[in-house]
């Protein structure tokens, strides 16, 4: 049985093994540990099968309107079960509940033509998130394309 709740300070631990599963996303280690430390302070929603937290979504307030999924991710082998479209389920109700109206994200830019990013990009694109810009955030073989959607308008399957 899976669940989906908010993680508590312990849990947060298990945020580090699930980025180091996940090296194709994870891989430049100073990135991964300034999400590891972030997501610490932060609010995350988890999915946990029984008692193994197997994906979860750090949400981090950038207004008093807008909540950005500030890092995420699933354990591999529970790819393409529908999880990441459950766990977004979750975070509407979470961002409804709490009064916010957007949702944001950042993402490897698909012109960086990354098979694996791309697959991120259609994902928040099924979820019926749309381009915004790209971000000189990162570096220039990293560009980070930046993607809303309003609340209310979050297509999970």
């Amino acid at each position: 049985m899976r669940e989906i709740r908010l993680l508590n300070k312990d849990e947060k631990a298990d945020i580090k093994t699930i980025l180091l599963a996940l090296p194709d996303w994870f891989g430049l280690p100073d990135s991964l540990e300034s999400y590891v430390v972030e997501s610490q302070k932060l609010t995350v929603l988890g999915c946990f099968e029984e008692t193994k937290l197997i994906g979860f979504i750090t949400l981090k307030p950038t207004s008093e309107v807008t909540l950005e999924l500030y890092v995420l991710g699933i354990l591999p082998t529970y790819h393409r079960q529908g999880i990441g479209n459950t766990m977004m389920q979750a975070v509407v109700a979470y961002a409804k509940t709490h009064g916010y109206y957007y949702l944001q994200v950042k993402t490897l830019a698909p012109e960086a033509k990354d098979e694996y990013y791309l697959r991120t990009y259609a994902f928040y694109r099924s979820l019926n998130f749309v381009d915004v810009e790209v971000l000189p955030l990162w570096d220039e073989w990293n560009p980070c394309q930046m993607m809303i959607c309003k609340t209310e308008e979050v297509t999970c399957k």
